[in-house]
């Protein structure tokens, strides 16, 4: 197979959540305090990615006049259940101190380019929302980390389950399923079920330089108990600072139509001796397999690799094409911009004459 070189979304793109319907491969990745929220990309090849909607994209979805800086949308889960996308979003108001105000929604659609609903409240204990749609007995379920500002000053306190339906919203028991490793900062859930295990792929170690992918799983019962994965972290530069991907973290998976398996993770690019990233934190792909003891390892990992086979073949020249706009005849702004904060926008901008 060809190989790509990472980041496979270069540019402020974190906190990837990536899932195939059929064919078509999407991406969604954190926006901030930037509006319209959450950008979904899409590629049929894993190599060639184009931005294809920000789908909170009205005041009903969301507002974010008020935000501080670095608030807004974190960690969108986007999944499909055979029958619609379900699009999982915090949306963040405060996150100094010790009281953060996350808020956490659901906005669905038939289709991914929409129309994408009004929003579903679902909770506001903590962030990082995810939506598992469990394939052999059909419920859902719903997952976040959970902030406990009492545990000063560690107050990510584990991931939390509890069932969720449309219709009858959080229900049931719910229950801190996996408290973390000795990494800390426990965050970024999402659930998959394979050969009778339920995994738990989540984020550890903070977005900075030791940022972590660690894996766990239970036998049978989504409730737990899970155990650690034998390298713990499946993804990290933690412990290699000379490695070109650094801050490697906040992942999920994906399987090919053929069966191979695929990791997308949050990553940065430092600069100088400052190490400051500044593109931002941008989204990598890693290959990964199953191995006989049935526990998911990172091909050449856990340091992510710069060069990554994939399905498709990367397309410089449509990459690097220059892109003109166009505003004469315009009725809306190209899908490439965005603006802070506030769903107004007549009020900053106006494309008329």
């Amino acid at each position: 197979m060809p190989q790509i070189r990472n980041p496979i979304l270069p540019g402020f793109n974190p906190d990837p959540s990536i899932l195939r319907v059929g064919p078509d491969y999407y991406i969604a990745t954190s926006t901030f305090e930037w509006y319209p929220g959450v950008q979904i990309h899409h590629s049929k090849d894993l190599a060639n990615w184009d931005l294809l909607i920000r789908p909170l994209s009205r005041a009903s979805q969301l507002d974010g006049r008020g935000w501080p800086d670095s608030c807004g949308v974190w960690a969108p889960c986007l999944t499909h259940d055979g029958e619609k996308f379900y699009l999982v979003y915090t949306d963040v108001k405060r996150k100094d101190g010790s009281f953060k105000d996350t808020h956490n929604y659901i906005v669905t659609a038939p289709k991914i380019d929409g129309p994408w609903s009004d929003p579903i409240y679902v909770n506001s204990s903590g962030f990082d929302p995810s939506l598992f749609h469990d394939p052999e007995n059909g419920k859902k379920y719903f997952v976040n980390m959970l902030w406990d500002h009492r545990r000063r000053p560690r107050m990510f306190a584990g991931i939390r389950l509890q069932e969720w339906s449309e219709k009858g919203g959080l229900s049931g028991p719910r229950k801190t399923i996996f408290h973390g490793t000795d990494l800390d900062l426990v965050e970024g859930p999402h659930l998959y079920k394979r050969n009778g295990y339920y995994y738990l792929l989540t984020a550890e170690g903070g977005t900075s330089y030791h940022h972590a992918c660690t894996l766990a799983r239970s036998k049978g019962d989504i409730w737990g108990p899970y155990e650690e994965h034998p390298q713990k972290h499946i993804v990290t530069s933690k412990d290699h600072p000379n490695a070109p991907l650094q801050r490697a973290g906040h992942g999920d998976i994906v399987e090919t139509p053929e069966g191979k398996t695929y990791l997308v993770h949050l990553t940065g690019r430092p600069t100088s001796q400052f190490r400051r990233c500044v593109l931002g934190r941008e989204t990598a792909i890693q290959e990964a397999y199953w191995d006989k003891d049935d526990w998911l390892y990172v091909k050449n990992g856990p340091v992510p690799s710069l060069y990554v086979d994939v399905p498709g073949t990367f397309d410089e020249s449509k990459y690097w094409a220059e892109q003109r706009y166009d505003f004469t005849d315009a009725k809306e702004l190209h899908k490439d911009f965005q603006w802070l904060r506030t769903p107004d926008t007549p009020r900053i901008f106006g494309l008329k004459n």
